[in-house]
């Protein structure tokens, strides 16, 4: 068994890549959400190369995307032109241009550096496709150019003129990481903008008003709005009566989706801090909420609370007024 190596949980669904091998005996794996978990040797199986030329890896389904390739598609998403920027792991992610309309449309696609442009790519976007155009780095997030978009639909017989439509892009923290989830076309979870309409940063009173729809006309709607509590605790038995029967990515999941909900909660109700209880653990918990944490603007900052209070297993969050 070696840093490189395909394996799966012999005990749980996921299947990864060794990244480190400690001389205790433990394994640290990345898994295709992007998350690194660790196992210990005993738990692990390597995947057999005959296995992986008959059923295939997720790593090689995604690298065995074209640049253009066409999928069928679910029916009753919603129709339009997205940009979505799929995580292959904890850093790098595909940067995607999807068509999920009726109509080929041509397309070009240029990042911005001052006067200056670079085409990332061009050509003709066929209905319901997608076109990778780039990878980037989560790590470079800050320092990504904008983008610009310069979209032309095509009419292959006589029909409604659909009018050409141009698009910059450039994304805050506070939008792009509130944006994940299900893409169309290409079916992977993915930080998804439709262009073809406008895309909106993080607007506070209109996240009140959408969890609080009942309270549209109620002012001031911060004060009516129910707080959560100030403390709270994410250790998945207290948010899943079945979380035996949950993967560790499953778990992971639920704790982030609680911590999101309430944060958002807490900063639309206008509190000043919260805490969130995750314990100490392997660390991978934490490590996102912190992450997740760095990229706002409304936090004042956030720290490890006080050991005599919870070990450093929770983080207290400061929000701004």
């Amino acid at each position: 068994m070696n840093i490189g190596d395909k394996v799966r949980l012999l005990h749980g669904k996921e299947e990864g890549t060794i990244t480190k091998i400690s001389s205790s005996g433990q394994v640290e794996i990345e898994i295709e959400d992007g998350f690194r978990i660790p196992a210990l040797k005993s738990e692990v199986v390597v995947v057999s190369q005959a296995e992986k030329q008959f059923f295939g890896t997720a790593e090689e389904k995604i690298a065995a995307w074209t640049p253009s390739a066409k999928k069928s598609v679910k029916p009753g998403t919603q129709e339009g032109i997205f940009l979505a920027y799929v995580p292959y792991n904890d850093q790098n992610h595909g940067v995607f241009l999807i068509n999920h309309t009726k109509r080929d449309m041509v397309y070009a696609v240029s990042e911005l550096f001052g006067e200056n442009s670079k085409t990332l790519g061009a050509g003709v976007a066929s209905a319901n496709s997608y076109h990778k155009l780039d990878e980037k780095s989560i790590q470079q997030f800050e320092g990504w150019p904008p983008l610009f978009f310069q979209i032309i639909p095509i009419n292959s017989r006589v029909e409604k003129t659909i009018s050409p439509f141009e698009r910059k892009v450039k994304f805050k923290a506070s939008s792009f990481f509130r944006s994940k989830r299900n893409a169309p076309v290409l079916d992977k979870d993915a930080y998804l903008f439709q262009l073809d309409t406008q895309v909106k940063d993080l607007d506070v009173g209109q996240l009140n008003r959408d969890l609080n729809p009942e309270q549209v006309d109620a002012k001031p709607l911060t004060r009516q709005f129910t707080r959560p509590a100030k403390e709270i605790d994410l250790h998945i038995e207290k948010l899943s009566p079945t979380y035996e029967l949950l993967s560790n990515t499953e778990k992971i999941k639920l704790q982030l989706e609680v911590f999101e909900k309430n944060l958002n909660y807490a900063i639309a109700s206008g509190m000043d801090e919260i805490t969130f209880i995750h314990g100490i653990g392997n660390g991978v918990l934490r490590m996102e909420i912190h992450r997740y944490l760095s990229q706002l603007n409304h936090i004042k900052f956030f720290k490890d609370t006080h050991k005599s209070n919870f070990g450093y297993g929770a983080t207290l969050v400061k929000i701004n007024e």
